[in-house]
């Protein structure tokens, strides 16, 4: 389990393939800033870019550790497929606050930026995310972003799927890669899990409340 809260930024540095064949994935090397490693072992969960992931191997005293991606995992997944910036979370522990929401690490789809710009001293940025997913997206609801939690300012419904708008403060974009997205961008969404129970429990007619 995660909280969306972001505990560091690092740098994929390469992309190795397990095998000759399309269905074999890739082995990413991720560089992590200055102690980041110093409390991981082997196995442990961290989310790279809202996914969660194993580590396969790490040196604490250089920061660095690689996690092995499956092919469905990186056809999925978005940032996951080549060298740059991800957003990293070591998983939550039982006795750590919850300063975001609860979140799997599980990306539910994909979705496409529509728009960034500033607005104030903040930024505006909007998403359409996929029709599948538009029923979990609320004002004032939970989304994490290449696994970021944040709260939705507005959702307009369309034809082809769902847009919602975030607002951006600066810490925000200091201490995570969404300020380097742009018009266009594919980004990892995870929807919040009380949606997906309350979903489902009124698909099997449960009353509520």
């Amino acid at each position: 389990m995660f909280t969306g809260i972001i505990t560091g930024l690092g740098q994929i540095t390469d992309v190795a393939p397990l095998g000759a064949d399309p269905s074999h994935g890739k082995r990413l090397t991720v560089q992590a800033p200055a102690g980041y490693l110093d409390d991981v072992q082997l196995g442990d969960s961290i989310a790279l870019n809202g996914a969660c992931m194993t580590v396969t191997s790490f040196d604490a005293g250089v920061a660095r550790f690689t996690i092995d991606v499956s092919a469905e995992s990186l056809a999925r997944t978005a940032g996951l497929n080549r060298p740059g910036p991800v957003n990293l979370e070591k998983a939550l522990r039982a006795n750590d606050r919850l300063g975001g929401h609860m979140v799997s690490g599980h990306v539910d789809g994909l979705g496409s930026v529509t728009h960034f710009a500033p607005v104030g001293e903040s930024w505006e940025l909007r998403i359409e995310a996929p029709a599948e997913l538009a029923r979990f997206l609320v004002y004032k609801g939970s989304i994490t972003v290449n696994g970021v939690s944040l709260t939705v300012n507005r959702v307009e419904d369309r034809a082809s799927g769902c847009e919602f708008s975030i607002n951006l403060i600066p810490h925000t974009l200091e201490h995570t890669t969404l300020g380097r997205l742009a018009a266009g961008h594919p980004v990892n969404l995870e929807i919040d899990q009380i949606a997906r129970y309350v979903e489902r429990m009124l698909q099997k007619g449960v009353t509520i409340g």
